[in-house]
């Protein structure tokens, strides 16, 4: 970003949690503020205490930690940290979490079973939250459960520009791994004016995290395939679903998702597979037993700091994807 200008009668006040510092530093660097010193440690039994060592009186907060492994002492944290704002009476507080814990768990299928993305939103809103920014929501009606403002970024001119960059746009095909990310496939065709094609799967009721693909609905003979997600977990989904182009006659399969969660065997079935590029964010931390050659990882920290410097100074965050993605589609 330019050179910034910051309101002369508010304060900004940036607070990292401790699930990935780097991120945190990076969108400080981005906004050229300094990262508000905290003391943060466990106890024995595992309870977090936090502490703040500077004055957050009257200050405009905004607080950022990933929701990755261990996920529940990370939110656990941020909802402390929330509540340490409101106590030492900052006049407003935005939690940012670029990867939001418990997303996929955003309706009932069946009886007996929580709404946990539900219950994450109300336990921030109990802390003290009055904003959330956040990262592709694995549903967009999990804005809805939130009660206040919600800022949705979407990483989708970040990762299409890389792929842009990369292959002939005449050669791409986007492709859907299953029927619930058509909507997400679709604004990539938008954007990059490519063709779309839908891999229909189902997944084993008995075997969690395992899918079984059946068929390819459009053309992707000969063509680079873009399989277009919001994360990646265990890798079972993207390997089968590559599998399954490779076998139609596709000459390439790039993987592009928001959230590179990882989890093991993730980076070992990714690495052995015939896709040629994994390409995901920062908005998780990524160990270095979790990468592998293939893998490519673009910064979300320019657009969060953006967002933050928006709704800071009462600007416009929709306007930020209006041009990026006119950008985007430019020829």
């Amino acid at each position: 970003m330019s050179q910034l200008t910051f309101p002369p009668n508010k304060r900004l006040v940036l607070l990292s949690g401790r699930s990935h510092p780097a991120l945190g530093q990076e969108v400080a660097d981005h906004l050229g503020v300094e990262l508000c010193p905290v003391s943060a440690y466990d106890f024995a039994n595992g309870e977090i205490f936090v502490r703040f060592e500077e004055s957050v009186r009257g200050c405009d907060a905004f607080v950022i930690q990933s929701h990755t492994a261990p996920i529940n002492t990370w939110i656990m944290e941020q909802l402390i940290m929330v509540d340490a704002l409101k106590r030492a009476s900052a006049k407003r507080i935005t939690v940012i979490a670029p990867f939001y814990g418990y997303a996929r768990q955003d309706k009932k299928p069946r009886g007996r079973e929580p709404i946990s993305a539900r219950l994450m939103a109300d336990l921030f809103v109990t802390a003290g939250a009055d904003r959330l920014i956040t990262v592709d929501l694995h549903t967009s009606q999990i804005q809805g459960f939130f009660d206040g403002p919600v800022d949705h970024l979407f990483a989708l001119p970040l990762l299409a520009a890389h792929v842009s960059e990369r292959v002939d746009r005449s050669q791409i095909t986007v492709v859907s791994p299953d029927a619930g990310r058509v909507r997400v496939a679709e604004k990539w065709t938008d954007v990059l004016g490519a063709p779309l094609a839908i891999i229909h799967k189902r997944r084993d009721p008995l075997l969690p995290n395992q899918v079984r693909v059946l068929e390819v609905v459009g053309d992707v003979k000969d063509r680079v395939c873009v399989l277009v997600d919001d994360m990646i977990d265990t890798g079972g989904t993207v390997v089968k679903a590559a599998e399954t182009l490779f076998d139609n006659g596709a000459a390439d399969v790039i993987v592009a998702a928001t959230h590179g969660i990882l989890s093991a065997p993730a980076a070992q079935r990714l690495h052995e597979s015939r896709i040629s590029e994994v390409v995901v964010t920062n908005t998780l931390p990524i160990p270095p037993e979790h990468t592998f050659e293939k893998l490519t990882v673009l910064s979300i920290a320019p657009l969060l700091a953006k967002a933050i410097y928006e709704v800071f100074t009462d600007g416009s965050v929709t306007s930020m994807f209006e041009l990026a993605e006119h950008v985007t589609a430019a020829p």
